[in-house]
């Protein structure tokens, strides 16, 4: 038995992943506990803030595996969620997984890099843009773009709340134009508040109309869909 040293927030599913390159595809989403991000408009914080610690479970690979088969009982993808998992040991749960046919897909802003990226089926980098209030070290983006190699389909989701952000997205799909990118709007409204879907459709708009505009036609612009389905609710 491994050690109980993955931090866990809440494992849920199956339901479907809404958002970046697999949006639609059905996955149980592993969501780990603690980030080393503190963006402004974060609407996990119950995954990133320390405050939260005491709802966080220590969990070894198999007790985390054990619950996700209990979910899923025939192979699907998992996604790995946070937080930022990439502050995790994942690496025996995802190797675990592969050993029973089940495929991972992890999330993080690239600020921290692991040689298991590498072991992954499907790696979405999503650096914060300036809205976030937070800095890109592009040294060790770069970095976990060559830990995970050729292993997963990788890709760029970036969150778009206004110009500035939009001029971030814009120039780091130059500097990666060989990866996707997947623009998404932001959502102003964070948990425990309702959604206000009637915003969140104006600003998509206002990101389709400016792609379109700019034509930008290498660029995939989508909602998150869990969101404009369920709002807020955690576990869905």
């Amino acid at each position: 038995m491994s050690e109980k040293n993955i931090r866990i927030s809440e494992i849920f599913g199956p339901t479907i992943q809404g958002e970046g390159a697999v949006i639609g595809q059905p996955t149980v989403f592993v969501r780990t506990g603690g980030c080393d991000y503190r963006c402004t408009w974060c609407d996990t914080l119950y995954a990133v803030d320390s405050e939260y610690r005491h709802q966080w479970q220590a969990m070894s690979a198999e007790e985390i595996f054990g619950r996700v088969q209990e979910l899923a009982k025939k192979p699907l993808m998992v996604t790995l969620s946070g937080g930022n998992p990439a502050i995790q040991p994942l690496s025996p749960l995802i190797t675990l997984g592969k050993k029973h046919g089940y495929r991972f897909a992890l999330e993080t802003q690239g600020s921290v890099a692991q040689d298991w990226f590498s072991n992954l089926d499907v790696l979405t980098l999503s650096p914060k843009p300036p809205s976030s209030g937070m800095k890109t070290d592009w040294d060790v983006f770069n970095d976990c773009l060559k830990t995970a190699g050729e292993g997963p389909k990788t890709s760029l989701k970036i969150i778009i709340f206004d110009e500035n952000d939009y001029a971030y997205a814009k120039e780091a799909a130059e500097k990666y134009s060989h990866l996707p990118i997947y623009l998404q709007p932001g959502n102003h409204t964070t948990p425990p508040q309702n959604i206000d879907k009637d915003a969140l459709n104006e600003r998509m708009q206002w990101l389709i109309e400016k792609v379109n505009s700019d034509q930008w036609f290498e660029a995939s612009v989508l909602p998150q869909l869990h969101v404009m389905l369920w709002g807020n609710e955690r576990g869905v």
